[in-house]
């Protein structure tokens, strides 16, 4: 395993403290969007799994503008720790579906900020118009954009059942035209989707593997009140992961993952007031402390097989 300032993987803290030689925190914000898998576009329900806040329960409020939301994130991390630059992070629902006039109203004042280094934005594949692509193209030449694609799975059985909603073609398609104007991409994947197993796992992250993407959100799945996940879930059709399943998992997959690809996120804790399902995910701490001690105790058990070899 390789070492990255103590951590066997390319960490999110790590490649920007080696880019902006500084200590970076996200702010999330709201851009009041909403999503064609809510809007009847393309279903009315959403994907299965996903918040009534659209994956975006821990963004700003919707009815302040974007200046007012940075500012407001900005103060209190700066009361937690000795914060000095910034990512905007579009976060909840699908943030390129709207009028590109409004988009680029919303992006211009998050990017002219003084304290934002580069601008985040999770969206859709199929929510990335030529009139979008140029917006963001432009903006990257002010500064860093990154683009974050909800795949989740390249199962196409299992993609069908979580409503994504458009074939792997168009995450396909997406990530060239993205790269093609130098944009970053950034892969979401849920782990512990119902039905699949670790093989289907590790064959996403193969996949991902020969894709021109820079990062990866490896995501534990969370069971949310009011999704119909968690009806599933209460109707016993699967079992959520144990911590020591999940970071068996999680290991698995940075053991296979490219060491060039960016893990932007390795756990997530869900909002503890909508959580069903696992419990134990909403100690994130603890998560991370269990998995990096696993990460060190398979690093020390490999030395000593290599060395008895």
């Amino acid at each position: 395993m390789k070492n990255w300032n103590g951590k066997p993987y390319y960490s999110l803290d790590y490649m920007l403290k080696e880019r902006f030689n500084k200590k970076i925190y996200k702010v999330a914000l709201n851009g009041g969007m909403t999503c064609p898998n809510r809007d009847g576009t393309i279903d009315t329900r959403g994907c299965i799994f996903c918040s009534l806040g659209g994956s975006g329960d821990f963004a700003g409020n919707k009815i302040d503008d974007i200046t007012t939301q940075i500012e407001n994130q900005i103060k209190i991390l700066e009361n937690k720790c000795n914060a000095s630059g910034f990512i905007a992070y579009f976060q909840a629902y699908t943030n390129t579906y709207a009028p590109v006039d409004y988009l680029r109203k919303i992006y211009f004042e998050a990017i002219s900020n003084p304290n934002i280094v580069a601008i985040s934005i999770a969206t859709r594949p199929d929510c990335l118009d030529k009139d979008v692509l140029e917006l963001l193209e432009e903006l990257n030449k002010m500064k860093p954009v990154w683009i974050e694609l909800g795949l989740q799975t390249i199962n196409e059985k299992t993609a069908k059942y979580i409503r994504r909603g458009y074939p792997l073609l168009c995450f396909e398609s997406a990530v060239k035209e993205l790269r093609k104007r130098g944009i970053e991409v950034i892969v979401h994947t849920i782990l512990g989707l119902p039905g699949e197993t670790r093989r289907d796992i590790l064959e996403t992250i193969d996949y991902l593997n020969n894709k021109d993407i820079q990062g990866i959100k490896l995501q534990l799945l969370h069971v949310l009140k009011g999704t119909d996940l968690a009806k599933d879930y209460k109707m016993n059709k699967f079992k959520v992961y144990t911590i020591e399943e999940y970071i068996d998992t999680v290991i698995d997959c940075v053991e296979h993952l490219s060491n060039d690809i960016v893990i932007h996120r390795i756990t997530g804790d869900g909002p503890k007031k909508i959580l069903i399902a696992p419990l134990w995910s909403g100690n994130k701490k603890a998560v991370l402390n269990s998995l990096h001690h696993e990460f060190k105790v398979r690093k020390a058990y490999q030395g000593k097989k290599y060395k008895d070899n």
